[in-house]
C-alpha cells in the first residue's frame, strides 16, 4: 500500500500564516465594531433629548407661519420715587456703565420687572433697556430727568420659546455652548453609525444603496427645487 499524502512544511506553514492572518483581522474588525457601537450607543444618549427637542423645533419652525400664536403683552407705566430718581441721575452724570442698586431692586420689588442681563442705552433724555429673551422681549425706558417709567413685556408663548432654542436666539452663554456640545455629539454619532454600517456592508448588501439614497434626495431637492 502506497504512503499517505503528506502536506510539505512549507505548505503547512503558508497555511497556518493564512490562517493567523485571518484570525487577526476578524479580532481587529470586531475590536473596531465594539468600540464604535460604544461611542454611538453613548454618543446617542447624551444626544437622545437634545435631538428630539431640535427635531420637534425644526417642523414647528417650518410650518411658523400656521401655528397660530398670539402674544401676551404687559405694559407698566409709573413714575421712580425721588430717591432713586436722584441717584440715576448721579449715575448719568458720572457716566456710569451699570445700573444703581436702588433702581434694580425697587423694578423688582415693586412691579416684578427685572433687569438682569439687559442691554443699557444712555442718552441726555433717556435710559433705554433691551430686555430680549427666549419666546418674548422686553424693554425699559426711563425719562431724564423727570422719572417717568415706561415697561412693556411680549410673551410670543411655548412654541416660540422652544423655537429660540432652535436658533439659539436670545438664550445666552451656556445654552450656546450647549448647542456647540451637543452638535459635536451628533457628529461623533453620525461618524459611528457610519463606521458601523461600513463594517456591516459585507453582510448586508442594501446598506450603500439605502445611504446613497439618504444622501442623493436632499442633494436633488436642492437641485431641482431650492434656487
Amino acid at each position: 500500500m502506497p504512503p499517505e499524502s503528506q502536506s510539505s512544511p512549507s505548505v503547512t506553514a503558508v497555511r497556518a500564516d493564512t490562517h493567523r492572518g485571518q484570525r487577526k483581522k476578524a479580532g481587529f474588525r470586531g475590536g473596531l465594531l465594539r468600540q464604535m457601537l460604544t461611542w454611538h450607543w453613548i454618543s446617542s444618549a447624551l444626544a437622545l433629548f437634545g435631538m428630539l427637542i431640535f427635531a420637534v423645533t425644526g417642523f414647528t419652525l417650518n410650518h411658523a407661519g400656521q401655528i397660530g400664536a398670539e402674544p401676551v403683552v404687559e405694559t407698566v407705566e409709573t413714575e421712580l420715587p425721588e430717591p432713586v430718581l436722584n441717584e440715576l441721575i448721579g449715575f448719568q452724570a458720572e457716566g456710569q456703565k451699570h445700573l444703581p442698586e436702588s433702581l434694580v431692586s425697587w423694578l423688582d420689588e415693586a412691579h416684578a420687572i427685572r433687569l438682569g442681563g439687559g442691554q443699557q442705552e444712555w442718552s441726555e433724555y433717556e435710559l433705554y433697556v433691551s430686555l430680549p429673551r427666549p419666546g418674548g422681549d422686553a424693554w425699559l425706558s426711563i425719562e431724564l430727568p423727570g422719572g417717568a417709567v415706561v415697561y412693556e413685556s411680549t410673551e410670543r408663548g411655548w412654541v416660540a420659546y422652544f423655537n429660540d432654542l432652535h436658533k439659539g436666539r436670545n438664550t445666552g452663554t451656556a445654552w450656546s455652548w450647549f448647542i456647540d456640545f451637543f452638535a459635536l455629539g451628533c457628529v461623533i454619532f453620525c461618524l459611528t453609525g457610519l463606521a458601523v454600517l461600513w463594517l456591516h456592508s459585507r453582510e448586508r448588501a442594501a446598506v450603500w444603496p439605502v445611504t446613497g439614497l439618504g444622501v442623493l434626495m436632499p442633494l436633488l431637492l436642492l437641485l431641482l427645487f431650492v434656487h
